[in-house]
């Protein structure tokens, strides 16, 4: 373990140094711009996990549909506060949040789906879920001790995002089988 840093002087004359950049000290052990890229990318995820969750929540039907329904619209608002909270990263990190429609999904690391059967919508939230819970895990630990703040908001977020894909399947599994078929 280093060694703890207690002359007062020392961590007060390294405050005054680079002031402009804000939160990021010297003691920012991550590559900045990568950081930005990476949570950028985790932005576009998000608001298209948002338009997704949101067609779903409007165009679900059927006997089964107003759960389901119930719920895309839950994790609808619960992924723009995901969004929000990138957002508000990045900017702190100094970056522009990019919210660019016409390069959304390909940033993105999950897919748009425009499906009408009940089941094929629950289906493609999943594997949207469960592509954002490897992400965010791999990014997690991508980051490790460089960047203490951004890791911790995607510990939050792939926390919820594991709640989500656990809702999902809770939501197939009481489905009557004829439906999944």
């Amino acid at each position: 373990m280093a060694e703890f840093l207690t002359d007062i002087k020392e961590i007060r004359a390294r405050a005054r140094q680079e002031i402009d950049k804000g939160p990021i000290t010297s003691a920012y052990g991550a590559d900045l711009p990568r950081v930005i890229q990476v949570c950028n990318e985790a932005l576009a995820t998000e608001l298209v996990c948002v338009l997704r969750y949101k067609r779903h929540y409007y165009t679900a039907s059927g006997i089964y549909a107003e759960p389901v329904a119930a719920e895309f619209l839950e994790h609808a608002a619960e992924e723009q506060e995901h969004a929000d909270r990138l957002a508000r990263r990045i900017v702190q990190l100094g970056g522009a949040p990019d919210f660019n429609p016409d390069t959304l999904t390909t940033r993105s690391h999950a897919e748009y789906d425009a499906s009408l059967d009940l089941v094929e919508m629950i289906k493609e939230d999943l594997v949207a879920e469960r592509i954002a819970i490897a992400s965010y895990t791999e990014i997690v630990q991508w980051l490790g001790d460089g960047d203490v703040t951004t890791r911790r908001v995607f510990e939050d977020l792939l926390a919820q995002e594991e709640e989500h894909a656990d809702d999902l399947k809770g939501l197939l599994d009481k489905l009557p089988d004829a439906l999944k078929r």
